[in-house]
C-alpha cells in the first residue's frame, strides 16, 4: 500500500466525528480522565416533561487530560444530541470544569458544537451561558488560555457564539459556522429577503469558517481533520495572551472599525473584496493550503489589536 493511501485512510473528519471521538483524537492517548461520565447518570431533569429522551452525559463530555504534554481541562459538546444545546446539567458541567481549571491554574480547550440554548430549558440554559462567560473571563484573568475548536455539525450558534467570542483563541475548519443568531432565526424575524436560510452557500459565506477567519473572528483555519485540529491546538497553547483592560479596549476599537469598513456589505464575498482578496468568487472552492496562501496578506487579525 502506498504512503498516500495510508495517509488517506488515517484521515478522520472532525465534522463527522462524535464528541468522544474528537476528544480521543485531540488529546494525548490514555491521558483523559472524565468527570461526571455516563455512569453518574446526571441527566436533564426537564426533558422528560416534554416527552423527550435524555442522555446520560447530557450531551457534553468533560474531564482532565494532556495535550502535547500540556495539562488541560477539556470539554466536548455532542452536536448529535439536541444540537449540542445548553440546558441546566449541560451548562453546569461546563461551568464546573472551567472553575476547576481556574483552581488548578490550567488552560482549557472547548470543543464547541451547539445550536445555542434548549428551548425546553430556556431560563436554565440562558443562566448557564452567563455563568460560563464569567468562568471563562475569570480563568483568562488568571493568565490561562481558553481555546475554542469549531468544526462540528451543529456549528456554534446562540449563546455558544458568544462563548466562542470570549475564548482566547479560536480554531476553525471550513464546515465550522459561528454566529449568535442562526440562519433560521434571522429569516424568521427579518424575512427571507434579509436572510435566506435555504441558501447554504450564502450561509457559509456569512457564517462559515473561511469568512470568520478572514475577518479576524477566528485565529487559525485548518482542514476538516482531527490531526489538523490537534496540531493547531498544541501550537496555540504554546502562546499566551493575558486578558487585560488594554486588550479589551483594543479589541473593541477593532470591532468598531470593522463595522465601519464592512457595515454596508450584503454578502461575505463583498467583505472579502473589500479586504483585498483578488478573486472573491473563488474562495469557497479553494482547498485549505490555497486559501491560506491567497489570503494571508489581507485577512484581519485579532492580533493586530493586541
Amino acid at each position: 500500500m502506498s504512503q498516500a493511501a495510508t495517509t488517506t485512510q488515517r484521515r478522520v473528519s472532525w465534522f463527522e466525528a462524535t464528541a468522544r471521538q474528537r476528544l480521543a483524537a485531540l488529546l494525548d492517548p490514555g491521558s483523559f480522565t472524565e468527570f461526571l461520565g455516563p455512569a453518574a447518570r446526571e441527566i436533564s431533569p426537564h426533558l422528560a416533561l416534554f416527552g423527550l429522551p435524555a442522555q446520560f452525559d447530557d450531551g457534553i463530555v468533560i474531564g482532565q487530560a494532556k495535550l502535547g504534554g500540556h495539562e488541560v481541562f477539556a470539554a466536548a459538546q455532542e452536536g448529535r444530541f439536541m444540537g449540542g444545546a445548553f440546558g441546566e446539567v449541560h451548562g453546569a458541567k461546563l461551568v464546573g470544569l472551567l472553575r476547576a481549571a481556574k483552581a488548578a491554574s490550567r488552560d482549557a480547550v472547548l470543543l464547541l458544537d451547539t445550536g445555542g440554548v434548549r428551548l425546553q430549558e430556556a431560563n436554565a440554559g440562558e443562566l448557564a451561558i452567563s455563568e460560563i462567560i464569567r468562568a471563562i473571563v475569570d480563568l483568562r484573568a488568571e493568565g490561562n488560555s481558553v481555546i475554542g475548536l469549531i468544526g462540528g455539525r451543529a456549528g456554534c450558534f446562540g449563546g455558544g457564539g458568544i462563548i466562542a467570542g470570549c475564548c482566547t483563541r479560536l480554531i476553525v475548519s471550513e464546515p465550522g459556522r459561528i454566529s449568535v443568531s442562526g440562519p433560521e432565526v434571522i429569516e424568521t424575524n427579518r424575512g427571507v429577503e434579509e436572510f435566506d436560510s435555504q441558501d447554504r452557500a450564502f450561509v457559509w459565506r456569512t457564517m462559515g469558517g473561511k469568512h470568520r477567519y478572514l475577518t479576524g473572528g477566528a485565529d487559525c483555519f485548518v482542514d476538516d481533520d482531527t490531526t489538523a485540529f490537534r496540531a493547531a491546538a498544541i501550537e496555540t497553547l504554546a502562546g499566551r495572551t493575558p486578558l487585560t483592560v488594554s486588550v479589551l479596549e483594543a479589541e473593541q476599537a477593532r470591532l468598531k472599525a470593522r463595522l465601519k469598513r464592512f457595515g454596508a456589505a450584503k454578502d461575505g464575498s463583498e467583505v472579502w473584496q473589500a479586504l483585498g482578496v483578488t478573486n472573491p468568487a473563488s474562495v469557497p472552492g479553494m482547498d485549505t493550503e490555497e486559501f491560506l496562501n491567497a489570503t494571508k496578506a489581507v485577512r484581519e487579525s485579532a492580533d493586530d489589536a493586541r
